[in-house]
């Protein structure tokens, strides 16, 4: 099976240390390593290497190139300009489908947090077989079991059991729900019928281009016409030209929710799952308890709970009597805000545009 990281985002809810010339999928957020490396090397020993792409933006061809030396050079996917998440995963497919069009491929991002890893892998083998048992024309959700009434991810509802897999359960799918209110959250989760959706999926790549043909003609036509030139000598030039052209749309609202759900399967699990895109989200993944402090670098934190403390500089940071905060400090930047206030920073970096400060964006 074919695997497909992607690698792409901004992270503007981890500023300061996610920049836009370094995202946080580059960065040291957890260990020593990039979240990036994490995210490809959970999926071996049971994925090869020489199974993995990554897809990513021209701009960070160097920090994914330095990063990735196990992944061969012509995996490297390079969208030319952002055109949202649709038209990239329609750069992925129409590329691999350019090869090898039928067989199982699966979907993850880079920015994730998955401490069961063996689970992980053993999750997306169970759907690999699901769609060599159900045929091309098939999508297997992957889940997170909600941990929590969590307002901010999507989430999926599935319905009755379909069939297990050594004790693994796998649902008919029924549909995607974007960030729903809290009061939403909490049914969902009392009901035991929806996951958190981690964007995680296993399909075919011919499977999904029928689904741009069919829901986005004009992406799918640009989309066939860079695969044409893949392999020739054209292809940085046709790509280059059609793909900043693609509608800007993302691939849930391109595709997802337009398929059709008797194509659909979810396996529900719990993977330990997190997604890091914000602070406050950091804080819950690496939490062994609510009310500990998680830190990082030098730091000396007193009489205080509940509180992520990360330190990138060699200065000293030292935190007194603090409740449920989050002090960020970088070379150029020190954040200090209330876990509640992590919304705000993404406006605050937007208000940075045309301001002495915008290069610290």
């Amino acid at each position: 099976m074919k695997i497909v990281v992607f690698a792409g985002g901004v992270g503007t809810r981890l500023w300061p240390l996610s920049r836009k010339s370094s995202p946080k999928q580059f960065e040291k957020i957890v260990g020593d390593k990039s979240t990036l490396q994490l995210a490809v090397e959970r999926l071996t020993p049971t994925f090869s290497y020489e199974d993995i792409y990554v897809s990513t933006g021209y701009q960070y061809k160097d920090a994914v190139l330095g990063q990735l030396p196990q992944i061969k050079k012509e995996h490297f996917i390079f969208e030319p300009t952002i055109r949202d998440v649709g038209p990239a995963v329609g750069l992925a497919m129409a590329i691999v489908a350019k090869r090898d069009p039928s067989s199982p491929i699966g979907i993850v991002w880079s920015d994730h947090f998955v401490k069961k890893e063996r689970r992980f892998r053993e999750v997306l083998t169970f759907a690999k077989k699901l769609i060599e048992e159900k045929g091309k024309n098939t999508i297997v959700f992957i889940g997170q079991r909600a941990r929590f009434a969590n307002q901010n991810l999507g989430w999926i509802e599935f319905g009755k059991e379909a069939e297990q897999v050594r004790g693994t359960k796998i649902f008919h799918f029924k549909k995607l729900i974007y960030r729903p209110s809290l009061e939403q959250a909490e049914k969902f989760l009392e009901s035991g019928s929806f996951a958190w959706n981690p964007g995680y999926f296993v399909t075919t790549p011919s499977y999904l281009l029928s689904r741009y043909e069919k829901f986005a003609p004009q992406i799918y036509k640009g989309l066939i016409q860079i695969q044409d030139a893949y392999g020739t000598d054209k292809y940085e030039d046709v790509l280059n030209r059609v793909y900043p052209t693609l509608e800007k749309i993302s691939f849930d609202d391109a595709i997802l929710h337009n398929i059709d759900p008797k194509d659909a399967f979810v396996i529900a699990a719990d993977l330990s799952w997190s997604d890091v895109g914000a602070w406050e989200a950091l804080k819950e993944a690496l939490e062994v308890h609510t009310q500990e402090n998680v830190v990082k670098g030098k730091t000396m934190v007193s009489d205080s709970s509940d509180n992520l403390v990360f330190n990138y500089t060699d200065q000293l940071v030292v935190g007194i009597d603090l409740e449920e905060m989050l002090v960020i400090n970088t070379d150029d930047v020190l954040l200090v805000c209330s876990k509640k206030s992590v919304p705000k920073i993404k406006k605050i970096v937007e208000s940075f545009a045309g301001t002495p400060h915008e290069h610290l964006t």
